[in-house]
């Protein structure tokens, strides 16, 4: 019964890791911004978001944030601002500086890595499909819970990691045939910046369902 819920949830994150949301938005920008190194940093960072909330859905602590609308609120307000203050660092950032691939330092990846955890973290979309989605396919009747909610909840970081790992290799690979000129690297750059701050926008909206 496990391995069969298992390779039901396993077909369905697949699907919806193909469909694109905030997070695959987000790693497509960056990509089309700084190339694959970025984004694929961007990847990781993300992923290791849902590593955090896999345990915090094997602690119980994800539905606990969902069923609080103050918790979900104040998550979906940082995360909104965050997004938003991201899109004006782009929009402020030097056409031929930090955006192009080779800039890349240790510290800047760094950075782009803990970018990736926060945008992920702080996207309450997260919260409700660990506390919401997850639960539906664990069986009570089997052993701990809590292992069954990390089992799934590695499964569907794994599949996300694979998928969202395409997605920055081509918007990187793109990226790096459109931008040999300093106008269409200008372009990509507010092109990004509005992205960005239009998923913060689009997230203040967002309702729990």
């Amino acid at each position: 019964m496990f391995v069969s819920n298992l390779l039901l949830f396993a077909s369905l994150i697949v699907v919806l890791a193909f469909t694109p949301g905030p997070d695959v938005i987000y790693i497509i920008t960056r990509g089309m911004a700084q190339g694959k190194k970025a984004a694929l940093l961007s990847t990781v960072g993300i992923c290791l978001g849902y590593l955090v909330y896999t345990m915090l859905a094997a602690l119980g602590l994800s539905a606990l944030l969902q069923s609080s609308p103050l918790a979900f609120t104040i998550v979906r307000y940082i995360g909104a601002i965050y997004l938003v203050y991201l899109g004006i660092r782009m929009f402020l950032s030097k056409a031929g500086g930090s955006l192009t691939p080779g800039a890349i330092t240790t510290a800047s990846a760094g950075r782009i890595l803990q970018q990736g955890i926060l945008t992920s973290m702080l996207n309450p979309k997260g919260i409700l499909v660990f506390a919401a989605l997850l639960p539906q396919f664990v069986n009570p009747h089997l052993a701990s819970i809590p292992l069954q909610m990390i089992a799934f909840g590695l499964t569907f970081t794994m599949i996300c990691l694979c998928i969202y790992g395409g997605y920055a290799y081509l918007s990187g690979s793109l990226r790096e045939k459109l931008a040999t000129q300093p106008r269409i690297a200008s372009i990509l750059k507010y092109l990004t910046g509005s992205v960005l701050i239009g998923l913060g926008v689009r997230l203040l909206f967002l309702e729990r369902s």
